[in-house]
C-alpha cells in the first residue's frame, strides 16, 4: 500500500456500526489486500487516535437480478472493525452523526 488513504476507503454507516460508537468501536470499508497492521497504522495516522485492536471481515457480494434470466453479483469488499483504547479521543466524524 502506497498511501494511508488508499487503505481506508470509507466509513460504514449502519445501525450496527452506530451501536458501537459509544464504546469507541468504528467500522470502515477497507482495501481487500490490507492487513490488520496496515489498517491500524492508517487509522492512527488519519484520525490521530490510538487503536487497541482491529477485526476484519470479508463480505461476499450479493446476488442481484436484472430480469428473469440475467443474474449477477455486486462486488465483494473487506470491512474492518476498529476498537480504540479507553484513553484515546473519539473520532469527530462519527461523534457528529450520533
Amino acid at each position: 500500500m502506497n498511501n494511508y488513504y488508499d487503505i481506508i476507503l470509507k466509513p460504514v454507516l449502519s445501525e450496527k456500526s452506530f451501536d458501537g460508537i459509544s464504546s469507541k468501536r468504528y467500522t470502515f470499508k477497507v482495501a481487500k489486500n490490507a492487513t490488520k497492521t496496515q489498517i491500524k497504522a492508517a487509522v492512527e495516522h488519519i484520525f490521530g487516535v490510538t487503536v487497541q485492536k482491529v477485526n476484519t471481515v470479508r463480505v461476499n457480494g450479493k446476488v442481484r437480478r436484472a430480469n428473469r434470466k440475467d443474474e449477477g453479483r455486486t462486488s465483494s469488499y473487506k470491512k474492518a472493525y476498529v476498537t480504540l483504547t479507553a484513553d484515546s479521543k473519539a473520532i469527530e466524524f462519527f461523534e457528529s452523526l450520533a
